[in-house]
């Protein structure tokens, strides 16, 4: 399709997205793999969020929406940053599902502010998931290069809920479902024909045959053998999730399915801090975001690392790409 259009979306205009995104654009790498689409307001902190300057490469426009700054600050921050949050998202799902762009690159967004605006979401996910129209995603988090070795790509199958409700929430039919999602993305995006899939265990030690936990035998194995049956790909096993991470990375697996958020986020985050990336399966166009929030602590200080915004964009252009199937 040659060089994709990735739109990309400012996030909160008080975190680290506008100057991550600015950082990003400026390096070499970035800016020959794609054609760009900034998202959100024109002025953010007073400036141009040091991204229009980025214009000068050849291949960054600017799609306006909302406003920044001042008055429109002070009056109230949290509902305005998370009111113009929540209208680039929709914009860029707008162009995305037109065909305007090729795939979305989301900034850091806060929680607190989106629900200030009056959107009822825990987070992107869901939101990407009703504006764009489709009944189910998966959230995937990856590091394509990691400090150990090889690749580490997860697929969760709850996310923004409690632990308490964690057991009750897993059933074969969810399990399968987005599974089945996250094994269509491999194949569509990242291009494996017949993907290796190991599943982390809920409970210590996969449960040790019952003694600890029978979500196990009860959800995972079943769900497991299901997907092996319905979709062709290579089920490695229920594993223990103190060393199913480690198996994959080592390239026991190309996929490891989580039973809950902080059980695969914790180890990605640990060993590819500045690699991760979140991925929305199950959209009709290819979405990433970097792995980190706003970091309201250090935003506008200089000491914001760009990498996982690098990887983003990088990912994401690749998936916009994909041509070829690997096994």
């Amino acid at each position: 399709m040659g060089v994709p259009r990735i739109g990309i979306t400012l996030g909160d205009p008080r975190g680290i997205g506008p100057e991550v995104i600015a950082s990003a654009l400026a390096a070499t790498a970035v800016r020959e793999v794609a054609r760009y689409l900034l998202i959100g307001p024109k002025s953010v902190d007073g400036g141009d969020a040091g991204v229009i300057s980025d214009q000068a490469i050849g291949r960054v426009e600017r799609e306006v929406v909302g406003a920044w700054g001042g008055q429109v600050e002070a009056d109230d921050g949290e509902r305005a940053a998370g009111e113009v949050s929540g209208r680039s998202i929709e914009r860029g799902v707008e162009l995305a599902v037109r065909g305007e762009i090729d795939g979305l690159v989301t900034g850091p967004i806060s929680k607190r502010a989106l629900r200030a605006a009056g959107y009822e979401y825990p987070g992107h996910t869901e939101l990407l998931r009703d504006r764009a129209g489709v009944e189910e995603v998966t959230m995937m988090m990856a590091a394509e290069r990691t400090p150990l070795g090889g690749p580490l790509r997860l697929a969760l199958l709850t996310a923004h809920i409690p632990l308490r409700e964690v057991p009750p929430a897993l059933t074969v039919e969810l399990a399968v479902q987005r599974t089945r999602i996250a094994i269509d993305a491999l194949r569509e995006w990242w291009g494996f024909d017949r993907p290796r899939v190991a599943f982390a265990g809920l409970n210590p030690h996969a449960g040790e045959s019952g003694l600890f936990g029978d979500e196990e035998s009860r959800v995972l194995t079943p769900a497991a053998d299901r997907v092996a049956a319905e979709t062709g790909a290579e089920i490695v096993g229920v594993l223990p999730a103190d060393t199913v991470f480690l198996h994959a990375i080592e390239g026991g697996a190309d996929l490891v399915v989580t039973p809950y958020h902080d059980v695969g986020l914790a180890v990605l985050k640990t060993v590819a801090r500045d690699e991760g990336v979140n991925v929305t399966a199950g959209l009709p166009f290819p979405r990433t975001s970097p792995d980190h929030g706003t970091a309201f602590d250090i935003a506008g200080t200089g000491r914001a690392n760009p990498g996982a915004m690098i990887a983003a964009i990088e990912l994401c252009a690749r998936f916009c790409n994909t041509s070829v199937t690997v096994t």
